[in-house]
Protein backbone atom coordinates (compact mmCIF):
# COMPACT_ATOMS: atom_id res chain seq x y z
CA UNK A 1 0.00 0.00 0.00
CA UNK A 2 1.55 3.67 -0.73
CA UNK A 3 2.43 5.63 2.14
CA UNK A 4 0.37 8.42 0.58
CA UNK A 5 -2.87 6.97 0.55
CA UNK A 6 -2.33 5.65 4.03
CA UNK A 7 -1.87 9.28 4.79
CA UNK A 8 -5.24 10.49 3.13
CA UNK A 9 -7.51 8.00 5.08
CA UNK A 10 -6.07 9.39 7.74
CA UNK A 11 -6.33 12.59 6.97
CA UNK A 12 -10.28 11.75 5.67
CA UNK A 13 -10.72 9.96 9.31
CA UNK A 14 -9.80 13.47 10.85
CA UNK A 15 -12.08 15.54 8.84
CA UNK A 16 -15.26 13.72 9.10
CA UNK A 17 -16.98 13.47 12.42
CA UNK A 18 -19.60 10.18 11.43
CA UNK A 19 -18.78 6.70 13.29
CA UNK A 20 -19.59 4.59 10.35
CA UNK A 21 -17.72 6.71 8.19
CA UNK A 22 -14.45 7.02 9.76
CA UNK A 23 -14.69 2.81 10.29
CA UNK A 24 -15.30 2.37 6.75
CA UNK A 25 -12.28 4.55 5.96
CA UNK A 26 -9.83 2.72 8.47
CA UNK A 27 -11.78 -0.85 7.18
CA UNK A 28 -10.60 0.13 3.93
CA UNK A 29 -7.53 0.88 4.61
CA UNK A 30 -6.65 -1.93 6.63
CA UNK A 31 -7.83 -4.25 3.51
CA UNK A 32 -5.21 -2.71 1.38
CA UNK A 33 -2.71 -3.16 3.80
CA UNK A 34 -0.05 -5.90 2.38
CA UNK A 35 0.03 -9.35 4.82
CA UNK A 36 3.53 -7.82 5.64
CA UNK A 37 1.90 -4.95 6.21
CA UNK A 38 -0.68 -4.95 8.87
CA UNK A 39 1.14 -4.69 11.59
CA UNK A 40 2.75 -1.41 10.49
CA UNK A 41 0.04 0.08 8.97
CA UNK A 42 -2.88 -0.67 11.86
CA UNK A 43 -0.36 1.02 13.94
CA UNK A 44 -0.22 4.14 11.51
CA UNK A 45 -3.56 4.24 11.49
CA UNK A 46 -3.89 4.48 15.47
CA UNK A 47 -1.76 7.57 15.43
CA UNK A 48 1.75 5.73 16.32
CA UNK A 49 4.81 3.33 15.69
CA UNK A 50 5.17 0.19 15.42
CA UNK A 51 8.67 0.86 17.12
CA UNK A 52 8.31 2.50 20.81
CA UNK A 53 11.31 4.25 21.08
CA UNK A 54 12.90 5.64 17.76
CA UNK A 55 15.53 8.24 19.54
CA UNK A 56 14.10 10.83 17.22
CA UNK A 57 13.26 14.23 18.93
CA UNK A 58 12.04 17.42 17.84
CA UNK A 59 15.98 18.80 16.81
CA UNK A 60 15.85 16.08 14.52
CA UNK A 61 12.52 16.46 12.75
CA UNK A 62 13.14 20.43 12.36
CA UNK A 63 16.20 19.48 9.90
CA UNK A 64 14.01 18.01 7.25
CA UNK A 65 14.63 18.60 4.03
CA UNK A 66 12.75 19.66 1.07
CA UNK A 67 9.53 16.98 0.46
CA UNK A 68 9.84 14.88 -2.80
CA UNK A 69 7.11 15.95 -5.85
CA UNK A 70 6.11 12.69 -6.11
CA UNK A 71 4.77 9.95 -3.86
CA UNK A 72 6.86 6.65 -4.27
CA UNK A 73 6.92 5.30 -0.78
CA UNK A 74 4.99 1.98 0.26
CA UNK A 75 3.72 1.83 4.14
CA UNK A 76 6.33 -1.58 4.27
CA UNK A 77 9.47 0.55 3.01
CA UNK A 78 8.14 3.58 5.63
CA UNK A 79 8.58 0.40 8.55
CA UNK A 80 11.60 -0.83 7.34
CA UNK A 81 12.95 2.85 7.54
CA UNK A 82 11.91 3.36 10.72
CA UNK A 83 13.07 0.12 12.14
CA UNK A 84 16.62 0.63 11.25
CA UNK A 85 16.69 4.25 13.02
CA UNK A 86 15.09 2.57 16.37
CA UNK A 87 18.01 0.28 15.79
CA UNK A 88 20.91 2.61 15.73
CA UNK A 89 23.46 3.63 18.64
CA UNK A 90 26.56 3.16 20.05
CA UNK A 91 29.56 5.85 18.32
CA UNK A 92 28.09 8.11 15.93
CA UNK A 93 24.91 7.44 16.46
CA UNK A 94 22.84 10.68 16.43
CA UNK A 95 24.60 11.54 13.40
CA UNK A 96 23.63 8.19 11.96
CA UNK A 97 20.09 8.87 13.01
CA UNK A 98 19.92 12.31 11.39
CA UNK A 99 21.24 10.78 8.62
CA UNK A 100 18.56 8.28 7.97
CA UNK A 101 15.57 10.33 9.00
CA UNK A 102 16.96 12.61 6.79
CA UNK A 103 16.71 9.71 4.12
CA UNK A 104 13.02 9.24 4.87
CA UNK A 105 12.04 11.92 4.87
CA UNK A 106 13.38 13.06 1.48
CA UNK A 107 11.67 10.59 -0.37
CA UNK A 108 8.00 11.58 1.34
CA UNK A 109 5.49 14.09 -0.18
CA UNK A 110 4.62 17.12 2.41
CA UNK A 111 1.55 15.57 3.22
CA UNK A 112 4.05 12.06 4.22
CA UNK A 113 5.93 14.91 5.78
CA UNK A 114 3.86 16.01 7.98
CA UNK A 115 2.43 12.71 9.19
CA UNK A 116 5.42 11.64 9.42
CA UNK A 117 6.28 14.25 12.25
CA UNK A 118 2.83 13.17 13.90
CA UNK A 119 3.69 9.88 14.00
CA UNK A 120 7.73 10.34 15.88
CA UNK A 121 5.92 13.62 17.56
CA UNK A 122 3.25 11.65 19.15
CA UNK A 123 1.23 14.07 18.45
CA UNK A 124 -1.11 12.46 15.84
CA UNK A 125 -4.83 12.47 16.64
CA UNK A 126 -6.80 11.83 14.33
CA UNK A 127 -9.66 10.16 15.77
CA UNK A 128 -8.95 6.45 15.48
CA UNK A 129 -9.32 5.13 18.81
CA UNK A 130 -9.10 1.73 19.64
CA UNK A 131 -12.87 1.62 19.55
CA UNK A 132 -12.80 2.68 15.72
CA UNK A 133 -10.25 0.03 15.01
CA UNK A 134 -11.87 -2.47 16.74
CA UNK A 135 -14.67 -1.85 14.28
CA UNK A 136 -12.97 -1.65 11.45
CA UNK A 137 -10.74 -4.91 12.21
CA UNK A 138 -14.26 -6.76 12.01
CA UNK A 139 -15.09 -5.75 9.01
CA UNK A 140 -12.31 -5.86 7.20
CA UNK A 141 -11.99 -9.24 8.32
CA UNK A 142 -15.10 -10.43 7.84
CA UNK A 143 -15.42 -11.24 11.87
CA UNK A 144 -17.55 -10.94 14.60
CA UNK A 145 -17.04 -7.68 16.36
CA UNK A 146 -16.85 -9.76 19.69
CA UNK A 147 -14.07 -11.74 18.77
CA UNK A 148 -11.84 -8.93 17.59
CA UNK A 149 -12.96 -6.90 20.73
CA UNK A 150 -12.15 -9.57 23.18
CA UNK A 151 -8.83 -10.75 21.75
CA UNK A 152 -7.52 -6.94 21.98
CA UNK A 153 -8.46 -7.56 25.27
CA UNK A 154 -6.40 -10.38 26.17
CA UNK A 155 -3.55 -9.40 23.84
CA UNK A 156 -3.31 -5.46 24.57
CA UNK A 157 -2.22 -4.97 20.79
CA UNK A 158 -4.53 -3.86 18.22
CA UNK A 159 -1.94 -4.88 15.47
CA UNK A 160 -1.03 -7.71 16.71
CA UNK A 161 -5.00 -8.94 16.76
CA UNK A 162 -5.37 -6.93 13.34
CA UNK A 163 -2.95 -9.11 11.92
CA UNK A 164 -4.34 -12.33 12.91
CA UNK A 165 -8.06 -10.96 12.18
CA UNK A 166 -6.99 -10.01 8.66
CA UNK A 167 -4.53 -13.06 7.97
CA UNK A 168 -6.20 -15.87 10.07
CA UNK A 169 -9.82 -14.75 10.72
CA UNK A 170 -11.73 -16.01 13.83
CA UNK A 171 -9.62 -18.75 14.16
CA UNK A 172 -6.58 -16.88 14.23
CA UNK A 173 -8.34 -14.44 16.94
CA UNK A 174 -9.81 -17.49 18.75
CA UNK A 175 -5.86 -18.36 19.43
CA UNK A 176 -5.63 -15.27 22.02
CA UNK A 177 -6.26 -16.06 25.60
CA UNK A 178 -5.20 -15.07 28.78
CA UNK A 179 -1.41 -16.61 28.96
CA UNK A 180 0.77 -16.65 32.33
CA UNK A 181 3.50 -14.53 30.95
CA UNK A 182 2.58 -12.75 28.47
CA UNK A 183 0.76 -8.86 29.96
CA UNK A 184 -2.92 -8.41 28.58
CA UNK A 185 -4.58 -4.90 28.90
CA UNK A 186 -5.72 -3.98 32.20
CA UNK A 187 -9.11 -2.75 33.13
CA UNK A 188 -9.80 1.09 34.03
CA UNK A 189 -12.28 3.00 35.97
CA UNK A 190 -14.04 6.01 34.51
CA UNK A 191 -14.00 8.87 36.48
CA UNK A 192 -16.64 11.31 38.65
CA UNK A 193 -16.69 14.15 40.35
CA UNK A 194 -18.57 12.70 43.63
CA UNK A 195 -18.61 10.37 45.70
CA UNK A 196 -22.21 9.97 45.16
CA UNK A 197 -22.06 9.79 41.05
CA UNK A 198 -19.56 7.41 41.65
CA UNK A 199 -22.22 5.08 43.61
CA UNK A 200 -24.94 6.18 41.30
CA UNK A 201 -22.61 4.23 38.54
CA UNK A 202 -22.25 1.30 40.01
CA UNK A 203 -24.96 0.36 42.23
CA UNK A 204 -24.83 -0.37 46.00
CA UNK A 205 -23.60 -2.86 47.67
CA UNK A 206 -20.44 -1.66 46.12
CA UNK A 207 -16.50 -1.88 47.22
CA UNK A 208 -14.62 1.80 47.77
CA UNK A 209 -10.56 0.53 46.82
CA UNK A 210 -8.01 3.09 48.09
CA UNK A 211 -6.47 4.58 45.02
CA UNK A 212 -2.94 4.82 45.20
CA UNK A 213 -0.56 7.39 43.82
CA UNK A 214 1.76 4.89 42.45
CA UNK A 215 2.66 3.06 39.36
CA UNK A 216 -0.24 0.24 37.87
CA UNK A 217 1.45 -3.40 38.09
CA UNK A 218 0.40 -6.45 36.45
CA UNK A 219 2.80 -9.68 38.12
CA UNK A 220 2.82 -12.68 36.12
CA UNK A 221 4.35 -15.33 38.02
CA UNK A 222 4.92 -19.15 36.57
CA UNK A 223 6.88 -21.47 39.29
CA UNK A 224 9.86 -19.49 40.29
CA UNK A 225 9.45 -17.46 37.19
CA UNK A 226 7.92 -14.19 38.16
CA UNK A 227 7.83 -10.44 35.36
CA UNK A 228 6.36 -7.39 35.85
CA UNK A 229 4.59 -5.36 33.51
CA UNK A 230 3.36 -1.72 33.38
CA UNK A 231 0.02 -0.28 32.53
CA UNK A 232 1.20 0.09 28.83
CA UNK A 233 2.54 -3.61 28.82
CA UNK A 234 6.36 -2.85 28.87
CA UNK A 235 8.24 -5.61 30.70
CA UNK A 236 9.96 -3.45 33.84
CA UNK A 237 11.02 -6.93 35.83
CA UNK A 238 14.83 -5.52 36.57
CA UNK A 239 13.81 -2.51 37.82
CA UNK A 240 11.63 -3.60 40.75
CA UNK A 241 13.14 -6.41 42.72
CA UNK A 242 11.11 -6.15 45.64
CA UNK A 243 7.55 -6.65 43.31
CA UNK A 244 9.09 -10.14 42.09
CA UNK A 245 10.45 -11.26 45.34
CA UNK A 246 6.77 -10.78 46.82
CA UNK A 247 5.24 -12.40 44.39
CA UNK A 248 7.77 -15.02 44.78
CA UNK A 249 7.14 -15.77 48.29
CA UNK A 250 3.64 -16.47 47.76
CA UNK A 251 2.59 -19.94 47.55
CA UNK A 252 0.77 -19.76 44.48
CA UNK A 253 2.25 -21.73 41.58
CA UNK A 254 0.68 -19.80 38.89
CA UNK A 255 -1.25 -16.48 39.58
CA UNK A 256 -1.58 -13.24 37.57
CA UNK A 257 -2.23 -10.12 39.81
CA UNK A 258 -3.16 -6.26 39.15
CA UNK A 259 -2.35 -4.02 41.57
CA UNK A 260 -0.18 -0.69 42.04
CA UNK A 261 3.36 0.11 43.49
CA UNK A 262 4.76 2.98 45.01
CA UNK A 263 7.30 4.47 47.18
CA UNK A 264 6.49 4.73 51.50
CA UNK A 265 8.61 7.41 53.42
CA UNK A 266 9.23 6.30 57.25
CA UNK A 267 6.00 6.42 58.26
CA UNK A 268 4.39 4.41 55.82
CA UNK A 269 2.89 7.68 53.82
CA UNK A 270 3.31 7.69 50.35
CA UNK A 271 6.31 9.26 49.11
CA UNK A 272 5.29 12.35 45.86
CA UNK A 273 4.37 10.22 42.56
CA UNK A 274 7.78 11.57 40.91
CA UNK A 275 9.90 9.49 43.16
CA UNK A 276 7.86 5.85 42.63
CA UNK A 277 8.39 7.26 38.82
CA UNK A 278 11.96 7.39 38.72
CA UNK A 279 12.50 4.40 41.06
CA UNK A 280 10.79 2.24 38.57
CA UNK A 281 12.03 4.12 35.23
CA UNK A 282 15.64 2.74 36.36
CA UNK A 283 17.30 -0.66 37.96
CA UNK A 284 20.47 1.37 39.26
CA UNK A 285 19.57 4.71 40.14
CA UNK A 286 16.14 5.99 41.65
CA UNK A 287 15.17 8.15 44.88
CA UNK A 288 17.02 7.37 47.71
CA UNK A 289 15.53 6.92 51.20
CA UNK A 290 16.79 8.14 54.25
CA UNK A 291 19.16 5.28 54.92
CA UNK A 292 20.79 6.83 52.24
CA UNK A 293 20.40 3.67 49.92
CA UNK A 294 17.75 3.43 46.83
CA UNK A 295 13.92 3.91 47.72
CA UNK A 296 11.88 0.77 47.95
CA UNK A 297 8.78 0.03 45.92
CA UNK A 298 6.16 -1.60 47.88
CA UNK A 299 3.80 -3.67 45.74
CA UNK A 300 -0.34 -3.83 46.71
CA UNK A 301 -2.83 -5.57 44.81
CA UNK A 302 -6.84 -5.15 44.21
CA UNK A 303 -7.38 -8.02 42.01
CA UNK A 304 -6.94 -11.53 40.73
CA UNK A 305 -6.95 -12.61 37.04
CA UNK A 306 -5.59 -16.18 37.16
CA UNK A 307 -4.66 -18.71 40.00
CA UNK A 308 -3.10 -22.39 39.59
CA UNK A 309 -4.58 -23.20 35.94
CA UNK A 310 -7.66 -21.18 36.58
CA UNK A 311 -8.64 -18.07 34.40
CA UNK A 312 -10.79 -15.74 36.78
CA UNK A 313 -11.69 -12.47 33.97
CA UNK A 314 -15.57 -13.72 33.64
CA UNK A 315 -16.06 -14.42 37.41
CA UNK A 316 -17.38 -11.56 39.49
CA UNK A 317 -15.53 -9.49 40.83
CA UNK A 318 -16.73 -10.84 44.51
CA UNK A 319 -15.25 -13.89 43.82
CA UNK A 320 -11.93 -12.58 42.56
CA UNK A 321 -11.47 -10.46 45.59
CA UNK A 322 -12.12 -13.75 48.06
CA UNK A 323 -9.37 -15.23 46.04
CA UNK A 324 -7.09 -12.50 46.15
CA UNK A 325 -7.38 -12.55 49.96
CA UNK A 326 -6.74 -16.04 50.68
CA UNK A 327 -4.15 -16.23 47.91
CA UNK A 328 -2.36 -12.76 48.70
CA UNK A 329 -1.28 -11.86 52.94
CA UNK A 330 -3.16 -8.85 54.58
CA UNK A 331 -0.24 -6.00 54.21
CA UNK A 332 -0.43 -6.90 50.14
CA UNK A 333 -3.56 -5.92 49.84
CA UNK A 334 -5.09 -2.23 48.66
CA UNK A 335 -7.48 -0.81 51.13
CA UNK A 336 -10.96 -1.57 50.63
CA UNK A 337 -14.10 -0.82 52.49
CA UNK A 338 -17.67 -3.05 51.47
CA UNK A 339 -20.10 0.23 51.62
CA UNK A 340 -24.10 0.94 51.63
CA UNK A 341 -24.89 4.15 51.97
CA UNK A 342 -23.06 7.46 50.24
CA UNK A 343 -22.00 8.44 53.77
CA UNK A 344 -19.70 5.01 54.39
CA UNK A 345 -18.55 5.85 50.83
CA UNK A 346 -17.22 9.35 52.05
CA UNK A 347 -15.99 8.30 55.29
CA UNK A 348 -13.72 5.85 53.22
CA UNK A 349 -12.79 8.42 50.74
CA UNK A 350 -11.63 10.79 53.33
CA UNK A 351 -9.92 8.31 55.01
CA UNK A 352 -7.91 7.77 52.33
CA UNK A 353 -7.03 11.60 51.54
CA UNK A 354 -5.93 11.71 55.26
CA UNK A 355 -3.54 9.04 54.37
CA UNK A 356 -2.14 10.87 52.16
CA UNK A 357 -3.48 8.58 49.17
CA UNK A 358 -4.94 10.18 46.02
CA UNK A 359 -8.30 9.20 46.53
CA UNK A 360 -10.70 6.06 45.61
CA UNK A 361 -12.02 4.09 43.22
CA UNK A 362 -15.63 2.47 43.45
CA UNK A 363 -16.24 -0.87 42.18
CA UNK A 364 -19.01 -2.99 41.94
CA UNK A 365 -18.77 -6.20 43.13
CA UNK A 366 -20.96 -8.23 40.57
CA UNK A 367 -18.57 -7.10 37.72
CA UNK A 368 -16.43 -9.26 35.33
CA UNK A 369 -13.00 -8.29 35.18
CA UNK A 370 -13.67 -5.96 31.45
CA UNK A 371 -9.95 -6.15 30.34
CA UNK A 372 -8.36 -3.24 28.63
CA UNK A 373 -12.18 -1.01 28.85
CA UNK A 374 -13.04 1.82 30.96
CA UNK A 375 -16.61 1.29 32.25
CA UNK A 376 -18.80 1.99 34.96
CA UNK A 377 -18.12 -1.05 36.98
CA UNK A 378 -15.33 1.29 38.39
CA UNK A 379 -15.58 4.57 38.92
CA UNK A 380 -12.72 6.87 40.64
CA UNK A 381 -13.45 9.91 42.78
CA UNK A 382 -10.03 12.43 43.41
CA UNK A 383 -10.19 15.64 45.03
CA UNK A 384 -9.76 18.36 42.04
CA UNK A 385 -7.03 21.16 42.37
CA UNK A 386 -7.82 24.38 40.38
CA UNK A 387 -5.69 27.01 39.98
CA UNK A 388 -6.03 30.59 37.64
CA UNK A 389 -2.92 31.12 35.72
CA UNK A 390 -1.87 32.96 32.95
CA UNK A 391 -1.09 32.26 29.97
CA UNK A 392 2.36 32.71 29.04
CA UNK A 393 2.76 31.29 24.77
CA UNK A 394 1.01 29.36 22.83
CA UNK A 395 1.96 26.73 20.44
CA UNK A 396 0.62 25.67 16.86
CA UNK A 397 -0.99 22.66 16.92
CA UNK A 398 -0.71 19.40 14.38
CA UNK A 399 -2.99 16.13 13.03
CA UNK A 400 -6.70 17.54 13.86
CA UNK A 401 -5.64 20.49 15.82
CA UNK A 402 -3.70 22.06 12.70
CA UNK A 403 -4.14 25.57 12.15
CA UNK A 404 -5.24 26.37 15.66
CA UNK A 405 -3.03 27.67 18.93
CA UNK A 406 -3.20 24.42 21.12
CA UNK A 407 -0.66 23.77 23.63
CA UNK A 408 -0.56 26.71 26.16
CA UNK A 409 2.15 27.28 28.56
CA UNK A 410 1.13 28.17 31.83
CA UNK A 411 2.27 30.75 34.32
CA UNK A 412 1.74 31.46 38.13
CA UNK A 413 2.28 35.07 39.08
CA UNK A 414 5.37 35.29 41.12
CA UNK A 415 4.59 38.08 43.42
CA UNK A 416 8.53 39.04 44.01
CA UNK A 417 9.56 40.06 40.51
CA UNK A 418 6.06 40.92 39.29
CA UNK A 419 6.49 38.57 36.48
CA UNK A 420 5.47 34.94 35.74
CA UNK A 421 6.87 31.57 36.34
CA UNK A 422 6.02 28.53 33.80
CA UNK A 423 4.54 25.45 35.64
CA UNK A 424 3.88 23.35 32.26
CA UNK A 425 1.77 23.00 29.14
CA UNK A 426 -1.07 21.30 28.10
CA UNK A 427 -3.96 21.63 25.62
CA UNK A 428 -6.45 18.80 27.53
CA UNK A 429 -9.75 19.95 28.02
CA UNK A 430 -10.16 22.25 24.75
CA UNK A 431 -13.09 21.79 22.57
CA UNK A 432 -12.74 22.94 18.87
CA UNK A 433 -14.99 25.89 20.14
CA UNK A 434 -12.42 26.71 22.55
CA UNK A 435 -9.49 26.19 19.99
CA UNK A 436 -11.19 28.88 17.01
CA UNK A 437 -11.64 31.42 19.96
CA UNK A 438 -8.36 30.86 21.63
CA UNK A 439 -6.46 31.37 18.28
CA UNK A 440 -7.42 34.57 17.67
CA UNK A 441 -7.07 35.94 21.56
CA UNK A 442 -3.85 34.78 21.04
CA UNK A 443 -2.75 35.98 17.94
CA UNK A 444 -4.68 39.58 18.93
CA UNK A 445 -1.81 38.96 21.79
CA UNK A 446 1.08 38.14 20.55
CA UNK A 447 4.61 39.57 21.39
CA UNK A 448 6.42 37.32 19.08
CA UNK A 449 4.16 35.50 16.34
CA UNK A 450 5.12 32.02 14.93
CA UNK A 451 6.90 32.38 11.25
CA UNK A 452 5.44 28.94 10.82
CA UNK A 453 1.96 30.07 10.51
CA UNK A 454 -1.56 28.50 10.98
CA UNK A 455 -0.36 25.92 9.03
CA UNK A 456 3.21 25.64 9.83
CA UNK A 457 4.67 21.68 10.86
CA UNK A 458 5.43 22.71 14.21
CA UNK A 459 8.39 21.11 15.24
CA UNK A 460 11.69 22.58 17.06
CA UNK A 461 13.75 22.04 20.29
CA UNK A 462 12.85 22.64 24.33
CA UNK A 463 14.99 25.15 25.79
CA UNK A 464 15.03 23.39 29.03
CA UNK A 465 17.15 25.62 31.28
CA UNK A 466 13.99 27.82 31.20
CA UNK A 467 11.62 25.88 30.52
CA UNK A 468 10.22 27.52 27.65
CA UNK A 469 10.07 26.14 24.34
CA UNK A 470 11.83 27.66 21.32
CA UNK A 471 10.94 27.77 17.96
CA UNK A 472 9.12 29.39 15.01
CA UNK A 473 6.29 27.24 16.16
CA UNK A 474 5.27 29.14 19.31
CA UNK A 475 3.79 32.29 19.60
CA UNK A 476 4.75 34.26 22.21
CA UNK A 477 2.05 36.48 24.02
CA UNK A 478 1.70 39.16 26.59
CA UNK A 479 0.79 37.73 29.63
CA UNK A 480 -2.64 39.07 29.87
CA UNK A 481 -5.24 36.04 29.87
CA UNK A 482 -6.03 33.85 32.63
CA UNK A 483 -7.11 30.35 32.29
CA UNK A 484 -8.63 28.26 34.86
CA UNK A 485 -6.90 24.93 35.13
CA UNK A 486 -7.76 21.23 36.75
CA UNK A 487 -4.98 19.21 37.68
CA UNK A 488 -4.13 16.06 39.75
CA UNK A 489 -1.29 17.49 41.27
CA UNK A 490 2.11 19.30 41.88
CA UNK A 491 5.56 17.32 41.33
CA UNK A 492 9.35 18.76 41.81
CA UNK A 493 10.52 19.60 38.37
CA UNK A 494 13.79 20.84 37.28
CA UNK A 495 12.76 21.64 33.92
CA UNK A 496 10.78 24.71 35.01
CA UNK A 497 12.59 27.75 36.70
CA UNK A 498 9.75 27.13 39.88
CA UNK A 499 11.46 23.76 40.80
CA UNK A 500 7.80 22.41 40.07
CA UNK A 501 5.33 21.15 37.63
CA UNK A 502 1.49 20.64 37.47
CA UNK A 503 0.63 16.77 36.75
CA UNK A 504 -2.37 16.61 34.51
CA UNK A 505 -3.19 19.88 33.55
CA UNK A 506 -6.55 20.48 32.00
CA UNK A 507 -8.45 23.56 30.56
CA UNK A 508 -11.79 23.97 32.38
CA UNK A 509 -12.60 27.07 31.16
CA UNK A 510 -11.06 30.98 30.30
CA UNK A 511 -11.42 33.58 33.45
CA UNK A 512 -12.42 36.39 31.38
CA UNK A 513 -13.80 38.14 34.76
CA UNK A 514 -10.07 38.13 35.97
CA UNK A 515 -7.13 39.87 35.29
CA UNK A 516 -3.43 38.45 35.28
CA UNK A 517 -2.85 40.49 38.94
CA UNK A 518 -5.36 38.33 40.23
CA UNK A 519 -3.88 34.36 38.98
CA UNK A 520 -2.77 32.58 41.86
CA UNK A 521 0.85 32.86 42.74
CA UNK A 522 4.03 30.33 42.92
CA UNK A 523 3.35 30.67 46.31
CA UNK A 524 0.26 28.93 46.06
CA UNK A 525 1.45 25.89 43.80
CA UNK A 526 4.61 25.08 45.89
CA UNK A 527 2.14 25.23 49.20
CA UNK A 528 0.10 22.45 47.49
CA UNK A 529 3.03 20.84 46.89
CA UNK A 530 4.47 20.44 49.95
CA UNK A 531 0.64 19.27 51.08
CA UNK A 532 1.11 16.54 49.25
Amino acid sequence: MRFVDLVATSAAVSATSSRKAKVELLADALRRLGPEEIVAGSAYLAGELRQRQTGVGWATLREAPAPAGEPTLTVFAVDLAIEEISKVGGAGSQARRRELVGALFAAATADEQRHLVGLFGGELRQGAQAGLLVDAIARAGGVPVTLVRRALLLAGDVKQVAAAALTGGSAALAGFTLRVGRPLAPMLAQSAASIDDALAATGVPAVVDVKLDGIRVQVHRSGDDVAVFTRSLDDITPRLPEVVAAVRALPAREIVLDGEAMVLDGTGRPRPFQETASRAATSTGGAATSTGGRAVLTPYFFDLLHLDGTDLLDAPARDRWAALAEAVPEPLLVGRTTVTTPAEAADAFAAALAAGQEGVVVKSPESVYDVGRRGAAWVKVKPRHTLDLVVLAVEWGHGRRKGWLSNLHLGARDPRTGGFVMLGKTFKGLTDELLRWQTERFLELAVRPSGAGPGGAGTGAEDQGEGRATGDWVVTVRPEQVVEVAFDGVQASPRYPGGVALRFARVLRYRHDKTAAEADTIDTVRAIHNRT
